[in-house]
């Protein structure tokens, strides 16, 4: 079965995060402040502001580095205004792609974006160009080494509002995925049964994959997003290609 690229070869992507370590802790710091900006800083009525703060606890981002975004967020230390900003396309070969920003100049990330878009074989395009292809799902990724069967992890998945479950041995992972209601329920009864997960997140999905087919187009397709990544305005890349499994 193809998996979808997010788990394609996942140890080579904790690599790339690692490597990338300073600059996932800058976009974490920069999405706390917008959250606590925008809902308060009040955890138990924002979110938006809970899973910022979780997402960068799970990066070992220090206590006091988090309190200081939420300071900055709520307007008790000075910091930057920055606004979010969602931008479509194609890239390479097709695939639709939808790039979540956070920018405090919006003519700056629109200019690196259309830049990185053309000199990969792609184009920005207008808003909603690629939107309608996907949905807001949640999902959570735990790590098959953990004592505890693939039986009782699907079970409480299941039991708790999951749509679907998905075992990635090839990366050692299961893959939990929820429509957006259902998906703090699920995470919360695995934190009750103490079951440790790599990520818990609301994230796009489309239905409808651009297949790459060979080593060569995921190699540039993976350059290409990469690229993206490294953009200091980017927060997310949500794409619909798929990989062929060898």
């Amino acid at each position: 079965m193809a998996g979808h690229s997010k788990w394609h070869n996942i140890q080579a992507r904790k690599n790339k995060v690692d490597s990338k370590r300073s600059k996932i802790f800058t976009k974490l710091i920069k999405e706390i402040s917008v959250a606590a900006k925008i809902g308060g800083v009040n955890i138990e009525g924002n979110s938006r502001l809970r899973d910022a703060i979780e997402k960068a606890q799970q990066n070992n981002v220090p206590r006091d580095t988090i309190e200081r975004a939420i300071k900055k967020g709520s307007g008790e230390l000075m910091g930057n205004n920055y606004e979010t900003l969602i931008y479509e396309g194609y890239g390479p070969f097709g695939v639709a792609v939808i790039v979540k920003t956070l920018t405090d100049n919006k003519n700056r990330t629109a200019g690196n974006l259309r830049f990185l878009f053309s000199k990969n074989s792609g184009n920005l395009g207008s808003s909603g160009c690629v939107k309608y292809m996907f949905n807001e799902i949640g999902e959570i990724v735990v790590d098959i080494s953990q004592n505890i069967s693939e039986d009782e992890i699907m079970e409480i998945a299941f039991e708790h509002g999951a749509y679907d479950f998905q075992t990635h041995e090839r990366d050692g992972v299961y893959v939990i995925k929820s429509n957006v209601e259902n998906f703090r329920k699920i995470k919360q009864e695995l934190e009750v049964e103490d079951i440790d997960f790599l990520e818990a997140e609301i994230r796009l999905q489309s239905d409808n994959y651009i297949m790459l087919n060979n080593d060569e187009e995921i190699e540039k397709f993976e350059k290409f997003i990469d690229m993206l990544e490294e953009d200091d305005d980017v927060q997310e890349v949500y794409h619909n290609a798929e990989y062929y499994e060898k």
